[in-house]
C-alpha cells in the first residue's frame, strides 16, 4: 500500500460500533482488502496521532441481492477494528 488514506478507506459508524467505542475504546474501519494487521496500526497511529494496542480484522461476505429475476452479489469487504490506549480517543470520528 502506497499512502496511509489508501489503506483506511473510511470509519464504520453505526449504533454496535459507537458502543464499542465508547466503553471498550475501539474503533471500527473499512479498510483495503489487502491491507494487513502491521500496515493498519501504522495509518492509524500516523493518521491521527493515537497509540494503537491491537488490530482485529475480518472479511464481511457480500449479500445477495435481487432484482426481479436477476440476483447477484455485493462486494466481500474488509472491516478492522482498532483498539487504542487508554485515555486517548480519536477526533471527529463521526466526520472524518
Amino acid at each position: 500500500m502506497s499512502t496511509f488514506h489508501s489503506v483506511i478507506r473510511y470509519p464504520s459508524i453505526t449504533e454496535k460500533n459507537t458502543l464499542l467505542r465508547t466503553t471498550q475504546n475501539k474503533y471500527v474501519f473499512e479498510v483495503a482488502s489487502k491491507a494487513t494487521k502491521p500496515q493498519i496500526k501504522k495509518a492509524v497511529e500516523k493518521l491521527f496521532g493515537v497509540t494503537v494496542e491491537s488490530v482485529n480484522t475480518l472479511v464481511v461476505k457480500g449479500k445477495e441481492k435481487r432484482t426481479g429475476r436477476f440476483a447477484g452479489y455485493r462486494s466481500d469487504w474488509k472491516k478492522a477494528i482498532v483498539k487504542i490506549e487508554k485515555g486517548q480517543t480519536i477526533a471527529k470520528f463521526g466526520e472524518v
